[in-house]
């Protein structure tokens, strides 16, 4: 089991930020940040996340038409801004990917099974978007994950061939303690767990 130390930084202490300290990220940061990431399981090793990380004020303009007004001032000062997103024909890979079982990739084939192949990246991408944040953390920086905007615009902006979706975005640096919210409450495991 990891130390307490660990646990406290990837869960107990750690906080969605806010607001951000005037403090770069560096591209080995987020480097590194994917290595972690990446080895984390995915259904038959598909690995259907895209990161499109915003880096400069430029890049982040960009995403601000599609923001919710809530979400703008923490986004257009947050040092880096990930858009986490997921291929629809991840499947395509698969014979590099999960090379053990070449009938794989036929499995997600044709236009009859794209519905089949969105659930699929969706669910395995919003995966790749929970270990992002957790590999954040475990490298030093701080997450502020955020649904408030408008995928359609989104993917119209940094997406416009439809094959990668956008899920949701992430704010990522250094967190601004001042701006952390009070924790809201959890459930307890009784309210949220079964034991069969």
């Amino acid at each position: 089991m990891i130390d307490s130390k660990a646990i406290e930084l990837l869960f107990t202490k750690a906080r969605t930020q806010n607001g951000w300290l005037d403090k770069p990220v560096s591209d080995d940061q987020l480097k590194q940040m994917f290595d972690l990431l990446k080895m984390a399981p995915t259904s038959a090793n598909s690995q259907p996340a895209r990161f499109v990380f915003l880096r400069t004020a430029a890049a982040r303009e960009r995403l601000r038409p599609a923001l919710s007004g809530g979400n703008v001032d923490k986004t257009m000062s947050a040092p880096v801004v990930a858009i986490i997103a997921y291929d629809v024909d991840f499947h395509e890979h698969m014979p590099r990917l999960f090379a053990h079982s070449p009938a794989m990739k036929s499995m997600f084939d044709g236009d009859d099974k794209e519905a089949m192949r969105e659930r699929f990246a969706f669910r395995n991408g919003s995966l790749q978007g929970a270990y992002l944040m957790l590999a954040a953390r475990a490298v030093g920086l701080d997450v502020g994950a955020m649904s408030g905007f408008d995928n359609a615009k989104v993917d119209a902006e940094f997406f416009p061939g439809g094959r990668v979706r956008s899920n949701f975005v992430c704010n990522i640096g250094y967190g601004d303690p001042a701006k952390v919210m009070e924790r809201l409450p959890r459930f307890d495991f009784n309210e949220a767990c079964t034991l069969l």
